[in-house]
């Protein structure tokens, strides 16, 4: 198999990242593509105590093991497998659960703070930067941690106004600089993806 594509996703949290990904696959006909979320790379927790967990800032670089991600990329590009690790977000810890990788032609990362690290940018062949207002992402957020992670609305304010909006305009939202590609999601982005999709079959087409 030729090295991989690799392709890096950002944006604040529940700018519509995976649903953007999904419109690319669908108008590249893609379908033989590995997808993994940036989230499951955040640190092993389980020395601290749960009380501590909940005080994690999941939106600042240092929550995130990005030497693990490098490492499992760079083996990925050079066509092996690994072993990845999975988050649980309702204990606030790596997951004991692991998932095991083979490498893909199309490599996609999806993560808020995906395009932060130099290095993991450097491996990169495309990057994309989906963005959101601050209101509509925070009312998916709200949506998304109640139902899928069980979280108290209370909670979910807290933390968004503690953490996620500040590291928003702080950490995530200036690496739009990196990307190729700035897609507004809060309207059609037709000629956005359609740009995308023609790079991506390009570089396929220089490839092979």
């Amino acid at each position: 198999m030729k090295q991989p594509l690799l392709i890096l996703v950002a944006g604040g949290s529940a700018s519509g990242k995976s649903t953007v990904v999904q419109e690319i696959l669908e108008k590249a006909g893609l379908d033989d593509v590995l997808i993994i979320k940036h989230d499951d790379y955040y640190l092993d927790q389980t020395n601290l105590p749960l009380e501590v967990r909940y005080l994690t800032n999941y939106d600042h670089p240092s929550s995130l093991d990005n030497k693990l991600l490098y490492q499992h990329l760079s083996a990925l590009l050079e066509g092996q497998s690994v072993d990845k690790p999975t988050y649980d977000f309702v204990n606030h810890t790596r997951s004991t659960i692991v998932e095991h990788v083979e490498p893909k032609p199309i490599i996609i990362i999806e993560g808020i703070l995906i395009l932060e690290n130099e290095k993991i940018r450097d491996l990169s062949n495309i990057n994309i930067f989906v963005e959101l207002d601050d209101d509509t992402r925070f009312i998916r957020r709200m949506l998304r941690d109640m139902r899928e992670r069980g979280r108290s609305l209370e909670s979910i304010i807290t933390q968004y106004e503690s953490t996620v909006k500040p590291m928003y305009h702080k950490h995530i939202k200036p690496t739009k600089r990196y990307a190729d590609v700035i897609i507004p999601n809060d309207r059609r982005h037709d000629i956005a993806v359609d740009l995308i999709v023609t790079k991506i079959k390009q570089i396929i087409g220089e490839q092979s």
